[in-house]
């Protein structure tokens, strides 16, 4: 049995239409949601950039769906924002919620006007924000001076349990080096020879928790129109780091992107108008060991999809629902699920 869920791609669809979507989503079976947090599309033809956390309220008061999201602590939120907002959709929807943790894109942090870290910088102000929002969702008073600073912050009103704080990766390094912290681990459809890696590198490293993967797809009856919908779309999502991380704008991908053919697109996306060979795709993805899986059909309009995914391709596959999005309980002390700063403290 697999958790297949339905990715929300604010960048493309208007929110109000995007609502409508995921609760159509769960009357054709789909057994869980999530979504990126962006404040821009990729391309300007994507154009559409609702706030995600306003959604997630909205969406998650409206169906019984578990959600995830994306996040970039740390540059355009303060970590301390961030932990009060995951506190607050963890204490109004109880295991229902998780949210990965990543390092961010220039395209959406430089609007604060300070400077685009380096990646190595980037990891270690993502670590110190993961420490800092811990401790927040444990109840904790903190103070913190570092890559980020937080003045004596702390969080009143609390979720019963921790929500599930998962890695996102897309190389092996991150996968590996994500593992000390993460309740999970969350990557997009690549080589089955590179997901392997990613996973072992999360797995030899002690990573623990749910393996998570977003699919990447264009179907429609038509295959050029699906071949075409993928390459109107996403060809601005085809570039490997650290180009994706760089580049600062719409119109900066759209450039970067101007010679990508359809054909190059489909090394991203899944494209096919067979519903069968969806399926198989999929079953790959489970027989890899991805417990979780997020549908992305990276065309804008998404009600046809739905509906044939619901119809044909969810029962071919066995949906189940997830369990509780709740932090892993720690083996021993707080401290070994949280990386060691010494300028992180609870009076």
């Amino acid at each position: 049995m697999t958790v297949l869920g339905f990715h929300n791609s604010h960048e493309q669809v208007h929110p109000a239409e995007l609502l409508t979507a995921v609760q159509h989503a769960e009357e054709v079976g789909f057994a869980a949601a999530m979504c990126s947090d962006h404040l821009t599309p990729w391309n300007p033809r994507q154009g559409e950039s609702g706030f995600a956390w306003s959604w997630l309220g909205a969406a998650m008061a409206t169906t019984t769906l578990p959600f995830g999201a994306v996040n970039a602590p740390g540059q355009r939120y303060h970590p301390v924002i961030v932990a009060q907002a995951i506190a607050t959709l963890g204490a109004m929807f109880p295991g229902r919620f998780w949210v990965a943790l990543g390092s961010g894109e220039a395209m959406n942090e430089h609007v604060t006007g300070d400077n685009w870290p380096r990646k190595e910088l980037r990891n270690a102000r993502l670590r110190e924000c993961v420490t800092i929002i811990r401790a927040l969702l444990a109840g904790e008073e903190v103070s913190h001076d570092g890559l980020v600073t937080v003045d004596r912050a702390k969080i009143y009103t609390l979720p019963e349990q921790q929500p599930a704080l998962i890695a996102p990766a897309v190389s092996v390094a991150t996968a590996g080096n994500s593992a000390d912290w993460a309740d999970g681990l969350v990557t997009i459809n690549q080589p089955h020879e590179k997901l392997r890696e990613m996973i072992a590198a999360y797995r030899d490293a002690g990573g623990r928790g749910k393996l998570v993967l977003q699919v990447h797809l264009s179907w429609d009856p038509d295959p050029a129109r699906a071949l075409g919908l993928a390459h109107d779309q996403w060809r601005s999502n085809v570039f490997p780091p650290p180009l994706c991380w760089d580049l600062d704008s719409p119109e900066a991908f759209e450039q970067a992107s101007a010679h990508v053919t359809p054909q190059d697109v489909t090394g991203a996306v899944r494209v096919s108008a067979d519903l069968g060979e969806h399926t198989a795709w999929l079953q790959e993805y489970v027989d890899l060991g991805f417990e979780e899986l997020y549908l992305h059909h990276v065309g804008k309009e998404q009600r046809p999809f739905l509906d044939a995914f619901g119809e044909h391709v969810l029962p071919q596959l066995g949906v189940t629902a997830p369990l509780a999005a709740v932090a892993i309980d720690p083996p021993g002390p707080a401290e070994n699920r949280r990386p060691d700063l010494d300028a992180v403290s609870a009076p």
